[in-house]
């Protein structure tokens, strides 16, 4: 019950003012834009990187449509890998927290090849001025098929953002952070199970990382 209060809201909220004249699209298209469900054969894992046993456990909850969460993939998340995630000292694990219904939607692609990957999270948020513009959900999601007709990953974003499965873990990421964490902005970080309650720089969250180290 809480999932469908849940998206329900990210649908009032992503669609507010939508209600325009559309251009013509292939039936595929507007199966995608209705958010039919089709269920598909995968497992929804977490997206991580780093050590499983590192002695610092970062987690990472993020909306892809938040821009502040661009701005920690492009400027604190290259340190952290570089000088402590990829020396073996510490994981990070990028969950979900949808501000609206194109972060969600977004959010499945993320985890659609269901493999841990982080790849696909960061394709999104380096490319997030070309996909997140327009002023209907049917926009930007014809903006991430755009976005992905390169070629550079093998999946299929109809499937992706149809699948039931991978909503459910995306939800139940965002309503665990309420829950657990009394979340309520992104992106906010999570340092060995407490919310790391200063701005959130690379200079700050290196000065909480050495000190548990």
């Amino acid at each position: 019950m809480k999932k469908k209060i849940l998206i329900a809201l990210l649908l009032f909220i992503s669609l507010i003012g939508c209600d325009q004249q559309k251009n013509d699209k292939s039936e595929k298209e507007n199966n995608l834009n209705k958010n039919e469900t089709v269920n598909v054969d995968t497992d929804s894992i977490v997206i991580y990187e780093g050590n499983l046993d590192a002695k610092i456990q970062m987690i990472i909850y993020e909306s892809l449509t938040c821009g502040h969460c661009a701005d920690f993939h492009k400027d604190v998340y290259p340190n952290l890998k570089k000088n402590f995630i990829d020396k073996g000292l510490a994981k990070i694990e990028f969950r979900n927290f949808p501000l609206d219904l194109a972060a969600l939607n977004a959010s499945k692609i993320a985890h659609c090849k269901s493999d841990g990957n982080s790849e696909i999270l960061h394709f999104l948020f380096d490319n997030q001025k070309k996909w997140v513009k327009g002023s209907t959900i049917e926009e930007i999601n014809t903006n991430l098929i755009k976005l992905f007709d390169s070629g550079k990953f093998d999946i299929d974003i109809y499937k992706c953002i149809s699948d039931k499965k991978i909503e459910d873990h995306i939800l139940e990421d965002r309503i665990e952070a309420v829950k657990k964490f009394n979340l309520n902005a992104t992106p906010t970080l999570i340092i060995n199970n407490k919310k790391f309650e200063k701005p959130l720089n690379y200079k700050n969250i290196k000065k909480t990382i050495e000190k548990l180290i």
